[in-house]
């Protein structure tokens, strides 16, 4: 059988499981076929990124699995951090490499050190900053990958624009406050 026709028959078995969705578009998007490999420390396209509180590297391209996701790296994650904030229709999935990061989702407040994840879940208000000693580092999943590529380029940039309410909008996504963890 056929990976689209097997997904289909599997949606179709779906909708009380509320999987029904993500399988069809699955199944409508294709991945790219090719094969890239990026290489630590490098990333996707050799461009740089920094959002004045860490330096961001693309790792896997919204175009490379039909958007269903896109992964950035987090490297030299310093104290400060985005605004509280929530995703209208992603899912934002953070791992720790290196350090300490401090996440809000929702009213709960985590530290996670090496080898731990969290999951913030779509429309959970949701925020993170590096604590300890040393910078930390993360690998970072939204999916669907939505508009977020196209945020991080446009706000990644030297002198990049205000992150407030209008800008978070033409990103689905809403801005609900400064960050919790701001001194």
């Amino acid at each position: 059988m056929k990976r689209r026709s097997f997904l289909k028959s599997a949606a179709a078995l779906l909708p009380a499981a509320g999987l029904q969705e993500l399988v069809l578009a699955q199944a409508a998007a294709p991945s790219s076929a090719e094969v890239h490999v990026v290489s630590a420390d490098q990333d996707r396209f050799g461009e740089n990124h920094s959002l004045g509180f860490s330096t961001i590297r693309f790792k896997v391209a919204t175009r490379d699995s039909g958007a269903n996701v896109f992964i950035i790296e987090h490297e030299h994650l310093l104290k400060g951090g985005p605004p509280l904030h929530l995703h209208l229709n992603q899912e934002e999935w953070f791992y720790v490499m290196e350090g300490e990061v401090l996440f809000q989702v929702g009213s709960e407040r985590k530290r996670l050190g090496p080898g731990e994840s969290v999951l913030a879940p779509r429309r959970i208000p949701h925020a993170f900053c590096g604590v300890g000693d040393k910078p930390g580092r993360m690998l970072i999943a939204f999916t669907p990958a939505g508009k977020m590529e196209q945020f991080f380029r446009d706000t990644a940039i030297p002198n990049g624009p205000k992150l407030d309410a209008p800008l978070f909008s033409r990103y689905e996504m809403e801005y609900v406050g400064p960050s919790p963890f701001a001194t």
